[in-house]
């Protein structure tokens, strides 16, 4: 040996630098034995070689590289030296080949660079097997221990319930490092499965599954009904199934009303089912293993006969007249739950005179009125089914409150009409009178063309057939003579104010002979009234002149005035003083008459017509 590798080991020896410092990184390694393991430096390769590198286990050396390679007998075939980077891989790993291994490296023109890490070398885990002490077991009674064992060194237990990891608790104990396992009073959720999972550093491995057999039960047990109703219809079939959580499978037995059936089995089958098996049902499970009875609760089987044959019937099939009582009774066959009565399409609304009986059954009316009237609905039901039946019920009165409509005036030879109604049902029938004197029957209108001997009293009288009441009234009628109207009544309906015209008309004709134009001047405003055909007292100032042209026309023959006009082209006027209001009707009439009666000298006489400028 040199002496470069002399100093190299004493200087080694006498630094002892600590596990994982220097140029190796943090340690320790772990590897397994038959592998293999690389102490990679943290240098990046010189440009120069490095000038020593020597590797040390313990205080045996492995290798040295100066000038050549140095390395001892028992490594050879086992090393691969790295000189770029002063790295070492070791192979065919023996448990032996743990502990503490350093390097120390001189650079080209450095200080010495020297580092050290520990290698742990493990036998693998192998061969993980699960023994159960006992697997027969009841839920709360029994308890169990469960033993875990491996191959491989530095050994770790962890158990697995499934997915879940089992961990110390009241019930559960681990010993033995975590390699057995102990569950007191077990329960069903601790049947497993069970693996025990075994590791070291540098391998772990998983026993295989270990299933406890526990027993439970019978609980939550329940009785299903294939069409879970409330009520049944006779002649349906029923099917209960009975059902609880039991290890292992419960035996069943059935009770109807506390009374057991000859029926086993979790199903029980009710064919063709009667009104006499309605009852309480219920199911009891038995578990042999644990010796324990459960009892579900009652399932209520009601069983109906469905209705049918709903029905109606009046207390009476005579006519109902308002005032009378009466009853409607409602029937049908079957199981009758409910009766329900409705009038119009509406719930029936009760009234002062009407009451319900015998659980709806009969509807009674003290004393029937019109409003009672309507489509009367029974609506039977149970739970299955239901029926209904109609009554239409019409309640006939009056007349009453009969009037007669029409004119109480007329005219000769107008037509009049007068028209009879009643208060009735049935409709009641007319029958017309005048002054006492039978005239018409049958009809709800009486026309006629007036007469003067039609002028009295017209009777009508109303008669209702079904409730055998009438009822009349009387209406007074006046037939007077029509009165005619005379050219100047006319004339004031056009113009207005036609007396007190023809007045003027006159006066002006008198002092204006042959054609001559009046002026006419109005110390009072006057105004034609377009629809009304008069002539009406507007408010117009005082100093406002109102003019007229008067045309003049002879009198035909045969007393009819022919308008027409004067071609005159020379007019006078004259200032005429107005009254402050138009005559009334019968004062105009009145004047008329005498104005007429004055101008029967006068057959060829003039007569004016007055255009108001």
């Amino acid at each position: 040996m040199d002496i470069l590798h002399v100093l190299c080991v004493v200087s080694v020896a006498i630094t002892g630098v600590t596990e994982g410092a220097g140029v190796l990184p943090g340690g320790p390694l772990n590897a397994a034995v038959g592998g293999k393991v690389t102490f990679t430096t943290i240098l990046t390769p010189p440009e120069k070689p490095f000038i020593s590198v020597s590797w040390n286990f313990g205080d045996r050396n492995i290798i040295t590289s100066s000038s050549g390679n140095f390395t001892s007998a028992e490594y050879e075939d086992r090393i691969t030296y790295f000189p770029s980077t002063g790295s070492l891989e070791l192979r065919d790993l023996t448990l032996n080949d743990s502990g503490v291994y350093r390097v120390s490296i001189i650079p080209y023109g450095g200080p010495e660079q020297p580092g050290t890490i520990r290698l742990d070398v493990y036998e693998p885990v192998s061969s993980v097997t699960v023994t159960p002490m006992s697997s027969d077991l009841v839920e709360f009674n029994s308890s169990v221990r469960l033993s875990c064992s491996s191959s491989g060194s530095s050994l770790s237990f962890l158990w697995m319930n499934g997915s879940s990891q089992v961990t110390q608790s009241d019930r559960v104990d681990l010993t033995d490092g975590n390699s057995t396992l102990t569950i007191v009073s077990v329960t069903r959720y601790d049947q497993g499965p069970f693996r025990c999972h075994v590791f070291n550093p540098v391998s772990n491995d998983t026993s295989g599954p270990v299933n406890l057999s526990i027993s439970y039960g019978p609980e939550n047990i329940k009785v299903t009904l294939t069409s879970s109703e409330e009520y049944y219809e006779e002649g349906s079939d029923i099917t209960m199934i009975c059902s609880s959580e039991s290890r292992p499978s419960a035996q069943f037995m059935w009770f109807v009303n506390g009374v057991k059936l000859s029926d086993t089995g979790p199903e029980l089958r009710l064919m063709n089912i009667q009104m006499n098996q309605s009852g309480n049902y219920s199911c009891q499970a038995f578990n042999h293993k644990t010796l324990r009875y459960q009892t579900s609760r009652l399932s209520v089987v009601t069983v109906l006969e469905k209705i049918s044959g709903a029905s109606l019937h009046p207390s009476t099939n005579d006519p109902l007249i308002e005032g009378t009582s009466f009853n409607l009774t409602c029937e049908a066959s079957g199981s009758i739950v409910t009766r329900n009565w409705r009038k119009d399409g509406s719930a029936l609304f009760h009234t002062d005179n009407m009451t319900l009986h015998d659980n709806n059954r009969v509807l009674m009316f003290n004393t029937v009125t019109r409003k009672d009237s309507g489509e009367y609905f029974c609506n039977i039901s149970n739970p299955i089914s239901s029926d209904g039946a109609k009554y239409n019920m019409m309640v006939n009165y009056g007349p009453e409150k009969v009037q007669i409509t029409g004119p109480s005036q007329i005219h000769l030879k107008e037509t009049f009409k007068l028209t009879c109604f009643a208060e009735s049902t049935p409709a009641a029938t007319y029958t017309w009178m005048f002054n006492g004197s039978e005239i018409l029957k049958d009809s709800a209108e009486f026309i006629k063309e007036a007469e003067l001997s039609d002028s009295g009293s017209y009777t009508c009288q109303a008669k209702n057939d079904v409730t055998g009441r009438t009822s009349s009234v009387e209406h007074g009628l006046s037939v007077t003579e029509s009165s005619g109207c005379s050219v100047g009544c006319i004339v004031g309906i056009v113009v207005g104010v036609c007396a007190f015209i023809v007045v003027v008309v006159v006066i002006s004709y008198c002092i204006c002979k042959k054609k001559k134009c009046v002026k006419i001047r109005s110390n009072r405003s006057t105004s034609t009234t377009a629809g009304g055909g008069g002539l009406s007292n507007a408010a117009f100032s005082s100093q406002e002149l109102q003019y007229a042209d008067i045309t003049f026309v002879q009198n035909k023959s045969g007393g009819k005035v022919q308008v027409g006009s004067q071609n005159t082209s020379e007019s006078e006027y004259t200032q005429v003083k107005v009254p402050s209001f138009p005559p009334t009707y019968d004062a105009h009439m009145q004047q008329s008459k005498s104005s007429a009666s004055q101008s029967d000298g006068y057959d060829e006489g003039p007569y004016a017509q007055i255009n108001i400028k």
